[in-house]
């Protein structure tokens, strides 16, 4: 019987999000033998938002953590992760939302990123009217072209936050999404090429403040294999808990493993090479073009057209199949997959177990 498995499948209904801890565990594990140090890694818990697959995480050694949304910060704030960096400016409501955070969960020390001053200086306001201290990462721009000031304007940015009460800048953080060569050679040589320009930032912020030990936050699934020779630097996967197909072959040499599915049924046969499963793009992340899912037990099926509830497939042969039969589909996308679903089917030596609410796809938990 295939690892994917579920024996007692007619418990589960379609469309279903599976996920299998004892992959996430090895997942888990196999990160950190990748580490130079477990102390540097802070893993993005965007893929996973659940709390107890942060808490293996804890549970392993990892003591950082990295998120992007409130919810994700609070949801790490309530199994008593240590360290928790939110990688977003906060403005608007965001702001105030951050300090009841920060006043919430005091044994969590949270962070943020900045990339503006005049949000640097709201912050500062918030936080020294209520006695309080932020600290934060100055935002990188290294070429991903999505956030962040480029490091040549960033030294200025530095300077100009030294003088304000209430905040305090104690790191830099940049993401380099952008690298995703699927040669591990090349995608070295582009991350050396970029992490040149932090590195000269660093000495120079270093050399104005020497009492700040400056923490560097780089690095996401593609390229975070690529920093692990840096001394004393961050990195922060976060597909890695669970794997997906587009990962899985556009970085071969990274050794994780599928530790999350979603099932679908046929729900209904067209032709002898056409039938139809009730996996719609209200189920699947639907940002790729099609195929947006690849089934483990029927390599061979061909997605050709999806609607809201509907996916239809094209593979011959289809009178080895009969409608209500199950398919175990790897997303191209596991990220955006999750945050579809409230919760997730846990299936332990190919049986369901449990189910885990995917508690941090919500806009707002609390806080």
């Amino acid at each position: 019987m295939a690892w994917y498995t579920i024996h007692n499948i007619e418990k589960i209904d379609s469309p279903s999000l599976i996920v299998y801890p004892q992959r996430v565990k090895e997942n888990i594990q196999r990160l950190i033998e990748m580490a130079a140090d477990v102390a540097l890694l802070r893993p993005h818990v965007k893929t996973n938002k659940m709390a107890e697959v942060c808490k293996m995480m804890l549970d392993a050694g990892i003591s950082k953590f990295k998120c992007a949304t409130i919810a994700e910060a609070e949801m790490l704030g309530m199994i008593g992760a240590p360290d928790v960096l939110i990688a977003h400016q906060p403005v608007g409501p965001k702001t105030e939302r951050l300090l009841q955070l920060v006043t919430k969960f005091p044994s969590t020390h949270f962070t943020c990123i900045i990339d503006d001053l005049s949000v640097a200086k709201k912050l500062a306001e918030l936080f020294t009217k209520h006695k309080m201290l932020i600290q934060a990462f100055i935002d990188l721009n290294i070429g991903m072209n999505r956030s962040g000031i480029t490091p040549e304007n960033a030294l200025q940015l530095f300077k100009s936050c030294r003088s304000l009460a209430g905040i305090q800048i104690i790191g830099l953080h940049a993401y380099d999404g952008h690298i995703r060569d699927t040669d591990l050679a090349e995608r070295s040589r582009r991350s050396d090429e970029a992490f040149a320009k932090v590195d000269w930032l660093l000495r120079e912020v270093t050399s104005l403040d020497p009492s700040i030990p400056f923490q560097v936050v780089v690095g996401g699934s593609p390229s975070f294999p690529t920093h692990t020779k840096r001394k004393n630097v961050q990195y922060s996967p976060g597909t890695f808990v669970f794997w997906d197909w587009g990962y899985k072959h556009l970085v071969p040499d990274e050794p994780f493993e599928y530790a999350a599915l979603i099932i679908t049924r046929i729900i209904s046969i067209m032709d002898d090479e056409t039938f139809c499963t009730d996996l719609g793009h209200k189920s699947v992340a639907a940002e790729n073009p099609l195929p947006r899912v690849h089934f483990l037990n029927a390599p061979d099926a061909q997605p050709i057209a999806q609607s809201e509830e509907h996916l239809v497939v094209k593979m011959p042969g289809t009178d080895k199949w009969k409608v209500g039969d199950v398919l175990y589909g790897v997303p191209v996308h596991i990220c955006p997959t999750v945050a579809l679903y409230d919760s997730a089917v846990i299936v332990e030596n190919n049986e369901v177990i449990d189910n885990w609410k995917v508690i941090a796809r919500a806009k707002k938990i609390s806080v």
